[in-house]
């Protein structure tokens, strides 16, 4: 959940990124920091883990203001893909606003796709939150390559659920930011209904996402 200080009127909002090893969870999170105006960023960190990486980066380290004085911050995560750093995986999931789930295209990896969704609703479950209340966003990367789902295929395998989908080349930029604005307008919702964001603070979505350097 938020991380909201009354007393000094900030908020700041947690976002990860998580899914299988190698789906693209780092070259999302690379590309985003590279594509986002070097104003609202602040430097990427590493948390090395043994043969894997988790990266995260201060997005709006400065913050900006609501018209109410309200200072609105983001940090972003990823989440190691390995099997053997599930604790490390829960560790930075708790307490997210949002994660957006991210899927290897290729028709090979449906499997681990499928195994490591499981383990983030598993996750999400055993820290208390709440799956039907968690802004989610299920992105399929690697739309560059060979051999990968059709939009028809992911469409009748995930189209019946509630998650938004998007299609992605991380490598390439394409995607990436449509997806960070697909999900940062469904944290908008979430916290506007416990904070009042539009009502108290006058932010409004559009505004919030275009300050949080997306696109309403």
């Amino acid at each position: 959940m938020a991380d909201y200080h009354p007393e000094r009127n900030r908020l700041t909002i947690k976002l990860v990124y998580y899914g299988p090893a190698l789906a693209g969870k780092t070259t999302n999170l690379v590309r985003l920091h590279d594509l986002l105006a070097p104003g609202l960023i602040g430097d990427m960190m590493t948390l090395d883990t043994e043969g894997d990486r988790t990266l995260f980066f201060d997005l709006l380290p400065v913050g900006f203001v609501a018209p109410s004085g309200l200072l609105v911050k983001f940090k972003i995560y990823t989440v190691p893909g390995q099997v053997v750093h599930d604790a490390v995986r829960k560790n930075v999931l708790s307490r997210a606003d949002g994660v957006i789930f991210v899927a290897d295209s290729q028709c090979a990896q449906s499997v681990n796709n499928g195994a490591s969704f499981d383990n983030l609703l598993t996750n999400v479950a055993q820290l208390g939150m709440r799956p039907e209340r968690l802004p989610l966003v299920v992105q399929f990367n690697k739309r560059d390559l060979p051999d990968i789902l059709s939009e028809q295929e992911i469409a009748r395998r995930w189209g019946g659920t509630p998650w938004p989908l998007q299609l992605a080349s991380a490598l390439e930029g394409r995607g990436v930011v449509e997806t960070f604005s697909t999900l940062v307008g469904l944290v908008y919702a979430e916290l506007d209904t416990q904070f009042a964001l539009g009502a108290t603070h006058g932010l409004e979505r559009a505004a919030f996402v275009s300050a949080a350097g997306g696109r309403p």
